[in-house]
């Protein structure tokens, strides 16, 4: 028997087939592109503000180990989110390694996570890590949340955890707040509100926490700005964070993105302007979607819209990138994204170009 088939015999054997079944999440390479493809702020920092944070790093010692509980960084963020007092704080490399915390201290067998779709794909991906059941419950037609539906899968399935992103990805609307209460409150297990794109939504839970005993909210400064940091933060009760906090890794907040995310909150009136601007940039682009033939763009309170085309969406994603602009392609994943695709609010004239690509696509 040939190497290559030991090897296989011994990842069939020793890798779940659950895992084997996956495919990796794929990030398509942008380079030579208008990367209007995932949901990043488009803007860069200011000469000034770039060589003052260059200074702060010159003064980071990269030879010692960050703060483990990252204290600093935390106080900072509890400023930024407005943080209910009393309630606890915890971070990770981004809100995915928060959603996978939460999943390894859940886990049993046959237990349950369990959220609307369309939804963030990584629910169902950490689901799967972490050997869990996944169930997603449809969306209304109109991407609302489906209140009766949710209930009665709650009363079904009796999930570990809820995930409800606030507003949806990739949908980009907010479900009623009436609805989630219902749902949190009739939960038997635990219900994450998940706010990556709170900067641009001008509506949170992160007030109502300590209303519900089951309730945390996450978020992220990557839609600030700062993606490339790659931090979120856990808000909630001390009874449930300080749970997860024994299945985060030491140091998992490095040095660097520490003392960056430190720099950056204090400078929160530039990352407060782009947000503005990107949410003045999403009307324009919006109403110049929905003036096209063939295009229905669907409301978003986040910073990419969601929209599907009366055409073949592969073809148009397809012409999009053979004129040099990149954005998401969700006909795929068929059913109520069927025919839709996906654009990031960019940079004015990065949106000029994508409506124009986008009018020779669909002509």
């Amino acid at each position: 028997m040939s190497n290559d088939n030991l090897m296989s015999d011994k990842i069939t054997h020793w890798i779940r087939p659950e895992i084997r079944a996956l495919s990796a999440y794929h990030v398509p390479d942008a380079e030579g592109l208008i990367k209007l493809d995932a949901m990043e702020n488009p803007y860069t920092w200011p000469d000034d503000m770039v060589e003052a944070w260059l200074q702060r790093l010159r003064g980071v010692a990269l030879n010692r180990y960050p703060d483990p509980a990252a204290r600093a960084l935390g106080q900072r963020l509890r400023e930024a989110m407005a943080v209910p007092a009393g309630q606890a704080l915890i971070l990770g490399n981004g809100s995915d390694e928060l959603i996978q915390i939460i999943a390894q201290a859940v886990a049993a067998p046959d237990r349950v996570i369990l959220a609307p779709e369309p939804g963030f794909v990584m629910y169902r991906m950490i689901a799967t890590f972490c050997g869990m059941d996944y169930v997603g419950v449809p969306l209304a037609a109109d991407f609302s949340l489906d209140r009766e539906a949710m209930l009665a899968a709650i009363e079904q399935h009796r999930p570990a955890v809820i995930f409800l992103a606030y507003p949806n990805n990739p949908t980009g609307n907010l479900f009623d707040s009436e609805a989630m209460a219902a749902i949190i409150a009739a939960a038997p297990g635990l219900v994450v509100v998940d706010e990556a794109y709170h900067a641009f939504a001008d509506a949170s839970f992160m007030p109502r926490l300590g209303e519900f005993d089951n309730l945390v909210v996450m978020r992220t400064v990557s839609k600030m700005g700062l993606a490339g940091l790659r931090l979120g933060l856990l808000a909630g009760p001390e009874a449930w964070l300080g749970e997860f906090d024994k299945v985060r890794l030491p140091y998992n907040i490095n040095v660097l993105t520490q003392v960056s995310a430190d720099f950056a909150l204090q400078h929160r009136d530039v990352l407060e302007a782009q947000t503005a601007q990107i949410c003045r940039d999403r009307e324009h682009l919006w109403q110049a979607l929905a003036a096209l033939p063939g295009v229905t763009p669907f409301p978003s309170r986040a910073n990419f819209i969601l929209f599907r085309v009366a055409g073949d969406a592969d073809a148009v994603f397809a012409a999009l990138k053979a004129q040099g602009v990149l954005i998401k392609n969700l006909n795929p994943a068929g059913g109520p994204l069927a025919g839709c695709l996906r654009v990031t609010v960019g940079r004015p004239e990065e949106n000029a170009a994508f409506l124009q690509a986008l009018q020779s696509a669909i002509a």
